[in-house]
């Protein structure tokens, strides 16, 4: 287990997801506003809407948010002004960063996440320097409780690539174009999920020792408390006694 897998743990144990729900839902509108700017309001016409919008119901987003967020992506509804881009460098102990971010402000939000890696010991790398590192694979993660061997049957049936144990709960990737599929399959096996995302997913990793373990989990912490930063892909690899240490 690494990068987005050991960081969602890591999160979990340290409750920090119910705490920073409001983030979590600005960061998540402005996601369905780009969404529908880029490919239209329809969600059957649109699978990166229709992706969203599943995120947003699994994070219990009210209807209506969900809604104006169309809307203003459409431009039935006066919004802001968003430009999508991605940022790529190094954290500590030579770990691999790929960072998506939305901003209506480029150059703050880039100088900004600049200080940010500078002041927690990474720093910021030309394009192209460690996205070949990471594969895009639709992630749909489901309870223990759904049962292994049903969940594995019927994923793996609807064209799942893989299924992972992260301890907590079980991952399963997907080809970002069967996610909606695989998705559907399972729900009608009644397996719902818990959370439906592409993720950047690490080819290699990099395993840290405490002291950087230590300086990457406040790096990830600070990235993803920014307010222009939506996804942050890592691969680095914390062996589980650190990282019980550090999450306590």
């Amino acid at each position: 287990m690494s990068g987005h897998s050991k960081w969602s743990t890591i999160k979990r144990k340290k409750g920090a997801t119910d705490a920073k729900r409001g983030k979590v839902f600005s960061k998540i509108i402005r996601e369905v506003t780009i969404a529908a700017r880029v490919g239209g309001g329809d969600i059957n016409g649109n699978p990166r809407l229709r992706l969203v919008v599943d995120k947003a119901k699994a994070a219990n987003m009210p209807a209506d948010n969900i809604q104006r967020a169309i809307k203003k992506g459409t431009g039935e509804l006066e919004g802001e002004t968003l430009e999508e881009f991605a940022l790529e460098g190094y954290g500590p102990g030579g770990v691999a960063l790929f960072i998506e971010a939305l901003t209506d402000n480029h150059n703050r939000t880039v100088a900004e996440i600049r200080h940010l890696l500078a002041k927690m010991g990474g720093n910021m790398g030309e394009s192209g320097c460690v996205s070949w590192m990471f594969a895009k694979k639709g992630v749909l993660t489901f309870p223990k409780s759904v049962g292994e061997e049903k969940l594995m049957e019927t994923a793996l049936e609807a064209g799942a690539e893989d299924i992972k144990d992260t301890d907590d709960n079980f991952e399963v990737l997907t080809p970002p174009h069967l996610l909606h599929k695989i998705k559907e399959a399972c729900e009608a096996k009644g397996l719902k999920p818990l959370d439906i995302s592409v993720q950047r997913i690490p080819q290699n990793t990099v395993r840290l020792e405490e002291i950087d373990a230590e300086k990457m989990i406040k790096l990830m912490e600070a990235l993803e408390d920014h307010d222009d930063v939506q996804n942050v892909h890592a691969n680095f690899d914390i062996d589980t006694s650190v990282m019980e240490k550090l999450a306590s």
